[in-house]
C-alpha cells in the first residue's frame, strides 16, 4: 500500500486547481463512491460543444484526489466526447491494465499502482464520472 502513495500522487492532491464552485454553471453533478465514502462534486460551463469553466469540490483519499487534479488541469477546453474518452482510458488501465490514458489526461498514468487495489477504483474515477453526470445534465 505505501507504494500507492506516491510522492507525486501525494503532490498532485495537494495541489489541486479549480476548488472553487462556479457561481451560474450549466449544469452540476454530484457523485459519491459507496465503498469509501469518498464525493466529488463538479460545476460546469458549456458553450456549444466545448468545456469553458469548471468548479469542483473533492472529498476524497489522496488517489482520488490525485485523480481530481489531473482533471480539473486538463478539462477546460475539451469535449464531452474527449472527457469519455480520457474516462474510459482510465477505466480501462485500471480494470484491464491497458496503457495509461492519453493527452491531455496522462498525468493520469502515476495511478497506475492502483489497479491492484480494486476498492480504490471508484474513488479514482469519481471526478470523471461527476463530469460525465454533468455534461449529460447540462441543458439542450
Amino acid at each position: 500500500m505505501i507504494k500507492l502513495y506516491s510522492g507525486r500522487i501525494l503532490a498532485l492532491a495537494a495541489d489541486m486547481p479549480r476548488t472553487t464552485r462556479l457561481e451560474a454553471p450549466s449544469a452540476t453533478a454530484k457523485k459519491r463512491a459507496p465503498l469509501c465514502g469518498s464525493t466529488v462534486t463538479v460545476d460546469v460551463q458549456i458553450v456549444g460543444d466545448i468545456i469553458t469553466d469548471y468548479g469542483q469540490d473533492v472529498k476524497a483519499c489522496a488517489l482520488g484526489q490525485a485523480a481530481a487534479a489531473v482533471v480539473g488541469a486538463n478539462v477546460v477546453g475539451l469535449s464531452p466526447a474527449q472527457v469519455q474518452a480520457g474516462r474510459d482510458q482510465l477505466f480501462d488501465m485500471l480494470k484491464n491494465s491497458g496503457p495509461p490514458p492519453a493527452a491531455p489526461f496522462g498525468d493520469l498514468a502515476v495511478l497506475e499502482p492502483a489497479k491492484d487495489y480494486k476498492n480504490r477504483h471508484a474513488s479514482i474515477l469519481l471526478a470523471f464520472d461527476a463530469t460525465l453526470d454533468a455534461l449529460n445534465a447540462v441543458p439542450a
